[in-house]
């Protein structure tokens, strides 16, 4: 857990430093489990993001956009109630626990002087944002209800007295010696690591790895005297905030983690990290829990066109029998004196044969040899017929599976307001029936919201997350000189510069956006195509996102999310 309760008291102190004293603005819930609360200090805007996500659970200062709900959910409305135009006095964290309270001092409806705190717990499923009214200790409401059927030990339920979870009995860390911390360990029983987080409060097995890493020899000498080294630093909050890529995985934590031995980025601040540590993450979490069905949907209509075009396939290769069974019936028909009903083969000379060989004819046992003869010419008509309408089918088959498969590409790239119009372009395709049968049509003709990027030299990018953006982008936002791009063959984004003439490096930055926003997002020399916008034609008739295009150059990138965060934020 790299959040741990020494994280948890760095965080404390940088929350601090930019918060205290400030204005609570405004307050969002733009998700089921986080808050966004907007405070003023020190002459700006602060961005607070509380998240109770049961694997993503964080409480940063944050720079992202986050969407907001049209209705706000009640416990949003709750916190604006309490909480809106009450100044933050402190941000305390409890012990070396998780936990974190943010008092609050304001006057209520009546104009009297009202005391509340908000306090996150960070504690994976287990947690949770509770606003309490401090005179009384009472709880107003939380964003998880927790009853006393599921935790003996307290309820965290309105008009309940808020308990503390269960202290865990450990020492604290700032306040150990060298005799305190060989008490605590057994170095005959090994796993050290696992005996430092059991015995010092706040402590996580990264941390702990970290220190024996840096003990070098584990022993009774270098072991105390690293453990306290690396106190002392956190305790004059002499961090750098770190994420560390061992290969297998990211890792964050307020220092390096040099045990783990693997490519690392230093930050300014641990808010910055960990925008950066959850940049898709979170985001891919919540867009999974919106598009469950319709990913499976989408699953399921490529499943079965990839089915049709095999039986197409097949109903084509039986098609281009025909002259089989032409020479059948032709045969029968020069041979019909030597068959009789009841046969239910033949064996005659083709004479169409060089060598005059000889070959077996099935026959159906019902029929006469007149019929016989009539069956096979029958098949041959039909078959001979049949070509031009598979050949037909198995094209549109195809199509079909080249837009399923777009569209599985837009699904694993999207966001959540994407994937609400992924799912209005299968309703209007008739693909899905509209179960909310929206009233709002205006809110339906809205102008798709398209994500806009900076390139190093200042130029505007702008990318399409799904069709509806694709079509909108390409077609009606951009300029027919400007610069349009998408992946050579490979399901992806459209991208437009807003530029008649690009530099070179910012042809490469846009040809990044769209390799990184395509199904080769995790390939390496990719190959993107652009052209001049005019040159992008949309058929008549075609799929949503579909286009030609010509006079197009291609450039080969990898991948980059480094690059795709830098023009993000620029």
């Amino acid at each position: 857990m790299s959040f741990d309760g020494l994280f948890t008291r760095a965080m404390t102190e940088e929350l601090t430093q930019q918060l205290k004293g400030g204005r609570i603005n405004k307050i969002h819930q733009p998700y089921k489990n986080e808050m966004i609360i907007v405070v003023r200090a020190n002459g700006k805007n602060h961005k607070l993001l509380l998240s109770a996500h049961p694997s993503y659970s964080r409480v940063q200062l944050t720079n992202e956009a986050y969407d907001n709900p049209v209705e706000p959910p009640m416990f949003c409305m709750l916190l604006r109630k309490h909480l809106e135009g009450y100044f933050l006095e402190e941000i305390r964290q409890v012990g070396l626990d998780r936990i974190i309270i943010f008092e609050v001092k304001g006057r209520n409806e009546i104009g009297d002087t009202s005391y509340k705190q908000l306090i996150v717990e960070i504690m994976g499923r287990h947690s949770n944002i509770t606003l309490v009214d401090k005179t009384r200790n009472m709880i107003l409401d939380s964003i998880k209800h927790v009853s006393f059927a599921i935790n003996s030990h307290r309820a965290i339920l309105p008009g309940q007295e808020y308990v503390l979870p269960p202290q865990q009995d450990k020492m604290n860390p700032f306040e150990a010696s060298e005799e305190d911390v060989l008490r605590q360990i057994d170095f005959n029983s090994g796993k050290l690591d696992k005996q430092l987080v059991a015995a010092f409060a706040g402590i996580s097995p990264l941390f702990a790895k970290e220190i024996l890493f840096h003990s070098g020899l584990a022993n009774r000498t270098t072991v105390p005297k690293t453990f306290l080294q690396f106190m002392q630093l956190l305790k004059d909050h002499q961090i750098q905030p770190t994420i560390t890529n061992s290969g297998q995985k990211e890792s964050f934590y307020l220092i390096a983690l040099e045990h783990l031995q693997g490519e690392s980025r230093k930050f300014d601040s641990l808010s910055e990290m960990l925008d950066r540590y959850y940049f898709g993450k979170a985001e891919r979490d919540r867009v999974k829990q919106h598009s469950n069905d319709l990913e499976r949907f989408i699953m399921n209509e490529k499943e079965k066109n990839e089915k049709k075009i095999d039986k197409l396939h097949a109903t084509l290769l039986d098609a281009e029998k025909a002259d089989k069974h032409q020479l059948f019936g032709e045969l029968i028909t020069a041979n019909i004196y030597a068959i009789s009903r009841g046969m239910k083969t033949i064996e005659v000379i083709n004479y169409y044969d060089e060598n005059g060989a000889t070959i077996t004819i099935p026959l159906d046992p019902q029929k006469n040899p007149s019929d016989n003869a009539q069956k096979y010419f029958t098949k041959y008509q039909k078959a001979k017929n049949a070509v031009n309408i598979v050949k037909e089918q198995i094209e549109l088959a195809k199509a079909e599976l080249a837009y399923f498969e777009s569209l599985h590409q837009q699904v694993e790239t999207a966001s959540p307001k994407d994937i609400e119009e992924i799912r209005e372009e299968l309703i209007e395709g008739s693909y899905l029936r509209d179960r909310q049968k929206r009233k709002n049509k205006k809110a339906q003709n809205t102008k798709p919201v398209l994500d806009r990027y900076i390139a190093s030299d200042g130029t505007e990018i702008y990318v399409g997350k799904n069709n509806k953006q694709n079509d909108y982008l390409t077609n009606k936002f951009a300029a027919r000189d400007e610069i349009w791009l998408h992946t050579k063959d490979i399901p992806g984004s459209h991208v437009v510069i807003r530029s008649k003439e690009p530099a070179e490096a910012t042809v490469l930055e846009a040809a990044n956006l769209a390799a990184y926003f395509s199904k080769a997002r995790n390939s390496s020399s990719v190959p993107v195509d652009y052209t001049l916008v005019r040159h992008v034609k949309k058929p008549s008739g075609a799929k949503p996102g579909f286009v030609i295009y010509e006079n197009q150059q291609t450039v080969y990138v990898t991948p980059d999310e480094e690059t795709v965060l830098a023009l993000r934020q620029s």
